[in-house]
């Protein structure tokens, strides 16, 4: 998952300020991200706290993990594994549990939990790969694994795994699955090689109840189409059905493709 070769502090302390400019487009230069990014002030002294954490000073290790959350809003047990270019952006609220742990190259937004499910020992947190964007308010809980690539929307409760290169929104948590022509697909390929989407999910990201209650009104219409047929034939052929009004269908409407708002 995290990258193995060896790696000095400085190098990573320098890897986790430039990784901002490619995510946030409002960074202007080093000397900002340094003295105002609470995602990185947490990061710089989790990676403290977690070498303290392992020379076996536990007490030590937690004391500093509170001053980070004093000071920043973002709580990361120092147990926690975080790769490279981790950024976490606003910030507040932010909980990362003991068992937690954070390929490379992944993202936070504010108000995501990576918490456990059980009050035993063990595995009790999340597992994200690398190149993994969770969107603000979500909640990735227990001992799963969301793999490479994956996006989770905001405010989605995640207590499944999640494949690599998925797609996850709503409560709880569910892929979204869309239909991809090879003129889609290139479109993804450049929007990748960009950026990402930010909060987990773009404009263009559907929600997968609304498709399903779609799906299911466009089988009844069909039903229905078939069902009328079939009276007519029986009516020439003699029969007799009883003239029953269907109810009218009245403030049922879904708007099919609604422009989502991004929050900043």
């Amino acid at each position: 998952m995290n990258d193995q070769l060896h790696v000095t502090r400085w190098q990573r302390f320098k890897e986790d300020i430039y990784c901002v400019f490619d995510r946030d487009p409002a960074a202007r230069n080093v000397f900002e991200i340094v003295t105002t990014y609470p995602g990185v002030h947490a990061l710089t002294l989790h990676r403290f706290s977690h070498w303290l954490w392992k020379k076996g000073w536990m007490w030590l290790a937690r004391f500093m993990s509170t001053i980070g959350r004093w000071l920043t809003g973002i709580e990361i047990h120092p147990g926690a594994k975080i790769g490279r270019r981790f950024f976490i952006d606003h910030g507040m609220g932010v909980v990362i549990g003991e068992t937690a742990e954070i390929g490379d190259d992944c993202t936070l937004y504010h108000g995501v939990t990576l918490g456990g499910t059980s009050w035993k020992g063990g595995k009790r947190h999340p597992t994200l790969t690398n190149n993994v964007v969770v969107g603000a308010g979500a909640k990735v809980l227990g001992p799963i694994t969301v793999y490479d690539g994956a996006r989770i929307g905001s405010n989605a409760v995640v207590v499944k795994d999640v494949a690599a290169n998925e797609t996850v929104v709503g409560i709880p948590g569910r892929v979204v699955r869309s239909q991809k022509n090879p003129d889609k697909k290139a479109q993804e390929k450049l929007a990748q090689s960009v950026g990402f989407d930010a909060y987990g999910t773009s404009t263009q990201t559907p929600d997968p109840v609304a498709s399903a209650i779609h799906g299911l009104i466009e089988h009844i219409h069909l039903m229905e189409k078939r069902m009328d047929a079939m009276c007519q034939t029986i009516h020439r052929l003699g029969g007799e059905l009883p003239d029953v009004s269907m109810p009218e269908l009245e403030g049922c409407e879904l708007e099919k493709d609604t422009d989502s708002t991004k929050v900043d």
